[in-house]
């Protein structure tokens, strides 16, 4: 009973149909990490995905039996090592990407970069190979170097398409849609806040004034508001004090992510999402706006909207710290 009221629930909440059946394989790469673990179990129980591959260096085999007794019908099969990961990659539809190391208490997510950017480029170089096809969504930190890394890496490879590389910044939208709620006395589930930009610091932009419902905070509450989205994984890593960053909210946007992908890829009208992609809305070459999502990735790009006064000062802070993350990434993969 429990089990069937979980699923109920999971599925209700972001609305998606059980109706088509399912034949989409995602794999999860990083699957046995403080992110890849609740991801898992969370798209276990999508009855949209007939298989689940998981993917990582260690105690995938563990991760994929105790996954693989969760009565949904998703087929899980564990992929540990090197070795195995082309295998891991072969016919899917959709790779997940939380593969890395996590931010520790004073750690920015730019200090990440020299460990989770080599990993990204490993995994992408793998996909691009085994799985070109595939939508790709990267949650590995930093975003807005390790997305450009993944698609230099594809280039090279000759098998880039900018409408299937996603930047996950899910988690961006989930924070400001619940901060935003709680500050109105709003149920969290009718609240939606697109937010802009990168998924780092400043370069989070929440377009609170295109919010829904319509919201309004004098200056002296916006600008505290703010801050807090946009430094809210920090606010995790100081009150988790040492023991990791944000995993289980990180784990719940992720899966909010690719159930849309899923939903996209059966056919489904009018899937909307924020994320991360090659986009010249902006002069920085990646950039992160509501996407209509569609079998190919990418439909459209549903743009910035008209800002306020004071996002417009928050994207013209946003665009040189921008810039330099991407060429960081870019510049990574081409050395």
């Amino acid at each position: 009973m429990f089990s069937r009221m979980m699923r109920k629930t999971i599925c209700a909440s972001r609305n998606f149909s059980t109706s088509n059946q399912n034949n989409v394989k995602v794999a999860v790469a990083g699957a046995s990490g403080g992110i890849g673990q609740p991801l898992s179990l969370l798209l276990k129980q999508c009855p949209l995905i007939s298989e689940l591959s998981l993917y990582d260096i260690v105690h995938t085999p563990g991760v994929a039996a105790d996954l693989s007794h969760i009565e949904t019908p998703a087929k899980v099969k564990g992929y540990m090592g090197p070795d195995q990961l082309k295998d891991s990659f072969k016919g899917a539809d959709i790779i997940v990407i939380p593969a890395g190391v996590p931010r520790k208490p004073g750690m920015t997510r730019d200090d990440l970069f020299n460990t989770n950017a080599g990993i990204v480029r490993d995994l992408a170089k793998a996909a691009a190979e085994v799985a070109p096809k595939a939508f790709l969504a990267i949650i590995s930190n930093p975003v807005n170097s390790t997305v450009p890394i993944a698609a230099e890496v594809f280039k090279k490879a000759g098998v880039h398409d900018p409408k299937r590389i996603f930047g996950v910044t899910t988690l961006d939208i989930v924070r400001a849609n619940t901060f935003i709620a709680e500050a109105k006395g709003l149920n969290p589930l009718n609240v939606k806040v697109p937010v802009i930009g990168g998924h780092s610091g400043v370069t989070i932009i929440p377009v609170i004034s295109q919010a829904s419902p319509s919201v309004s905070f004098t200056p002296e509450e916006l600008k505290p508001l703010t801050v807090r989205i946009q430094e809210a994984g920090t606010e995790v890593v100081k009150a988790k004090a040492g023991a990791g960053s944000a995993t289980l909210s990180m784990a719940y946007a992720g899966a909010r992510f690719t159930i849309s992908l899923i939903k996209a890829l059966k056919g489904e009208s009018n899937v909307i999402e924020c994320g991360f992609v090659q986009s010249d809305v902006t002069e920085a070459s990646y950039f992160s706006t509501p996407l209509l999502l569609g079998k190919n990735g990418v439909e459209k790009n549903l743009g910035i909207g008209k800002l306020s006064a004071f996002e417009e000062g928050l994207l013209k802070e946003a665009i040189p710290e921008l810039k330099k993350n991407i060429q960081k990434g870019v510049d990574f993969a081409n050395k």
